[in-house]
C-alpha cells in the first residue's frame, strides 16, 4: 500500500480500535439524548424519536429476542420498508449479540427460502401480510426458523404459536428486563469488532445471491474513512428511501446517520421521495441515478410549462451554469461575463429552483449503485447541487471511490476513499484494498478465495486509472459483450447514452457472439403521460403508446444520438421498443434498478431473435 494511504489507514484503525456499532449507538443516547434521531409519518402526522428514546426501544426489542431464545451469533431476518421498526429491529438483534439480515421486499418465495435457510435465521421480523405469505410458504424449508414477528396483521394468526405481533415482542422484552435489568447490557458487551454486524446478500444479477460478511470493524472503519473523505458536517439531515437490504442505504442513513448523530426521515415508498425531501430539507443526500433522472425530468417539465420571463430566465440560468461546469472540468478560466452572469442567476434563479426541489441546503449529494450520465451530473452541478458520483460494492462495506468537492472529474468515479488503495490487474480488473474490505462470503469458501486475495478485492469491474488517481469504470467484467467479430464492447456506456432521452426508462444492449449490436428499449411509465401531453399525443396505456409511429421515431432519435458518440462497431443497428415496463417486481431489475441481463435474455428471447432475422 502506498505510504500516505498506509498512514491514513493506520490512523483510521486507531480511531475505531476496540469499538463496535453498539458503542457508537450508546454514545449518541448518552451525549445527545434529546436530539431527534429519526422522523416518520403516521397518517397525516409527523412523529419523531430522540436518541435516548430510540435506544430504549432497541433495548426492549433486544430483550424480547433474548426471551425468544435468540443467542449470540444467531441470525435474525428482517423484511420491511424504511420505517422505524426496521432499524429498531436491526439494532435490537445486534444488542442481543445476534446478526440482523435484511431481505429485499421484492424477493419471491424461493429467494426468501434460500436466504432464510442459508443464514439459518432463528427469527424473522417482517412488515405485513403480503410478506408473511411468502414466509409462510417458505417455512417448511426453514428448519431453524422458530418465530415470525409481524409488524402489522398478527391478529390474523392469533392461534398460531410461532407468530407474534410487534407489540408482543416488545412486551416480552419489557417483562424480561423487569426480571433481569442488565440482560441486554450483558449480552451486547460480549460483542467485539470482529463480530458480524450484518450480512448483505448481493442482488443476484449474475447468479445465486452471496451473503457478504460485514463486521463491526468494517462498519466503523468505513464511516470514519467517509468522514475524512467527504467532510460532512455533524448532525446531517438525511432521507432514507433506498432498500435497507442494499449496502448504499445501510451505510448512507443507518450507519453514517449514527456516526454523525444525524436526523433521518424514513420514507417507506420510493415514489414519495420528493415529498419527503421537501419535508426534511436534507443536508446530505444519497440516491441511485434513476432518482436524479426523475428529479430532472420533473423539474424540466415544470420549467417548460412556465411562460414568459420566468421560463426564459430559468433556461438561461441552467445553460449558463452548464457552461461554467464544463469550463471548470476542462481546467479553463471562466470568462468574466459568464462568471458574473452565473453568480447573479444563481442567486436570483437557481437557488429558488433548488429550494423548490427541497435540496437547497444539501452540502453533498451522492449518486451511486449504478453509472450516472455525465450530462446529468453537469445539469445538477449547474443548478447548484453539489452532486458527485461514488462507486462501491457490498464487498467493500459500501463505498470504494468517490468524487468530492475540489476533486471532481465528471465521467470518473473519483479517487479511493481515505486509507484505501486501488490498482489494476493484468486484464484491467479493478482491485481494491482497505479496512472496509470484508472477510468474504458467508459459508462460501470457494467464492471467497476467488474474489478476496491477499488483502485485495477483485471487484469484477474493468477500469482505468489516470495519473491523478481518478478511476473510470469501463464495465462489468462478466457483462462485456464480445461480438462475432471478436470486438469487446461495454454495454453500459451505450445504455446510458440512449437513456439520456427523457422518455426512455431502461435499455439492454444485445450482441454477444452476434454480428452487430441491437437493443431492447423500455419507456419510462412516469414520464410517458406528461411527454405525450406536451407533444399533443393521446395516451391510453403503455402497450399501445409504445408502438405509435411517433414513439418509434423518438426511440430512433435516441439511438441515433447515442451512435454519434461511439465507434462504428459499437453502434446500435436495430432495436425494439417493448410494450411493458421493467421493475423489481417483474424481475427484470434489481431492487436498486440495475438490469438483470440473464432474466432479460431468457424472457425476451423471441424479441431478441427477431432483431437478427
Amino acid at each position: 500500500m502506498a505510504g500516505s494511504a498506509a498512514k491514513e489507514r493506520a490512523d483510521i484503525d486507531a480511531a475505531v480500535e476496540g469499538r463496535t456499532v453498539v458503542d457508537v449507538f450508546a454514545r449518541n443516547a448518552s451525549e445527545h439524548p434529546s436530539v431527534p434521531a429519526f422522523h416518520w409519518r403516521s397518517g397525516d402526522e409527523w412523529k419523531e424519536l430522540t436518541w435516548s428514546q430510540y435506544r430504549a426501544q432497541v433495548v426492549d426489542v433486544a430483550a424480547g429476542l433474548i426471551d425468544l431464545g435468540v443467542g449470540r451469533g444467531d441470525f435474525v431476518a428482517l423484511m420491511a420498508a424504511n420505517r422505524p421498526e426496521h432499524v429498531i429491529a436491526d439494532l435490537g438483534a445486534m444488542h442481543a449479540a445476534a446478526t440482523p439480515v435484511t431481505l429485499y421486499s421484492t424477493l419471491a418465495t424461493p429467494q426468501v427460502a434460500y436466504i432464510g435457510g442459508h443464514c439459518e435465521a432463528r427469527v424473522a421480523i417482517i412488515e405485513n401480510l403480503d410478506f408473511m405469505k411468502r414466509w409462510e410458504e417458505a417455512k417448511s424449508q426453514l428448519p431453524n426458523l422458530e418465530y415470525v414477528v409481524l409488524m402489522e396483521g398478527a391478529e390474523n394468526y392469533a392461534t398460531t404459536d410461532w407468530v407474534l405481533s410487534w407489540d408482543d415482542l416488545v412486551a416480552r422484552g419489557k417483562a424480561r428486563l423487569a426480571a433481569e435489568p442488565d440482560v441486554v447490557d450483558a449480552r451486547s458487551s460480549e460483542l467485539t469488532p470482529d463480530d458480524i454486524a450484518t450480512l448483505i446478500y448481493t442482488s443476484g444479477t449474475t447468479g445465486t445471491p452471496k451473503g457478504v460478511v460485514i463486521t463491526h470493524y468494517n462498519v466503523l472503519w468505513t464511516v470514519e474513512s467517509m468522514e475524512r473523505t467527504l467532510r460532512i458536517p455533524k448532525h446531517p439531515r438525511l432521507v432514507s428511501f433506498l432498500p435497507l437490504a442494499h449496502i448504499a442505504e445501510r451505510v448512507a442513513s443507518h450507519y453514517l446517520g449514527m456516526w454523525y448523530v444525524g436526523e433521518v426521515w424514513y420514507c417507506p415508498d420510493m415514489t414519495q421521495v420528493l415529498e419527503y425531501v421537501q419535508e426534511a430539507k436534507p443536508s446530505a443526500f444519497v440516491a441511485a441515478p434513476r432518482v436524479y433522472e426523475r428529479f430532472q425530468a420533473g423539474l424540466m417539465a415544470r420549467l417548460e410549462a412556465e411562460e414568459g420571463l420566468k421560463r426564459t430566465l430559468a433556461m438561461a440560468a441552467i445553460k449558463n451554469g452548464e457552461e461554467v461546469v464544463r469550463l471548470r472540468q476542462q481546467g479553463k478560466p471562466i470568462p468574466f461575463l459568464i462568471g458574473l452572469q452565473n453568480k447573479v442567476l444563481e442567486k436570483v434563479v437557481l437557488s429558488k429552483i433548488l429550494d423548490g426541489l427541497g435540496m437547497g441546503e444539501v452540502t453533498v449529494a451522492i449518486s451511486t449503485a449504478a453509472p450516472i450520465a455525465p450530462e446529468l451530473l453537469e445539469f445538477f452541478q449547474a443548478i447548484g447541487l453539489p452532486l458527485f458520483e461514488l462507486w462501491g460494492m457490498s464487498e467493500l462495506s459500501g463505498p470504494g471511490t468517490t468524487n468530492v468537492p475540489g476533486a471532481n472529474k465528471i465521467g470518473t468515479v473519483g479517487r479511493a476513499i481515505a486509507g484505501s488503495e486501488v490498482k489494476l490487474g493484468d486484464d484491467g480488473e479493478l482491485m481494491f484494498a482497505g479496512g472496509n474490505v470484508t472477510s468474504g462470503y458467508f459459508k462460501m469458501p470457494g467464492e471467497t478465495a476467488e474474489t478476496f486475495q491477499d488483502g485485495w478485492v477483485l471487484t469484477g469491474d474493468i477500469a482505468e486509472i489516470d495519473d491523478e488517481g481518478f478511476v473510470s469504470i469501463v464495465d462489468r467484467k462478466k457483462e462485456i459483450i464480445i461480438t462475432a467479430g471478436g470486438k469487446n464492447i461495454a454495454p453500459t456506456k451505450l445504455e446510458g447514452l440512449i437513456k439520456n432521452h427523457p422518455l426512455i426508462g431502461q435499455v439492454c444492449v444485445i450482441g454477444d457472439r452476434r454480428k452487430y449490436l441491437s437493443a431492447l428499449i423500455v419507456l419510462d411509465g412516469d414520464m410517458a403521460p406528461a411527454w405525450a401531453e406536451r407533444q399533443g399525443i393521446a395516451f391510453t396505456d403503455m402497450e399501445s403508446f409504445s408502438q405509435l409511429p411517433e414513439i418509434q421515431a423518438e426511440a430512433q432519435k435516441a439511438v441515433d444520438d447515442a451512435n454519434e458518440h461511439v465507434a462504428r462497431v459499437e453502434q446500435i443497428k436495430r432495436f425494439t421498443v417493448l410494450p411493458n415496463e421493467w421493475t423489481p417486481e417483474t424481475d427484470e431489475l434489481t431492487p436498486t434498478l440495475k438490469i438483470k441481463r440473464r432474466v432479460i435474455h431468457e424472457r425476451y428471447e423471441a424479441e431478441i431473435e427477431s432483431l437478427y432475422t
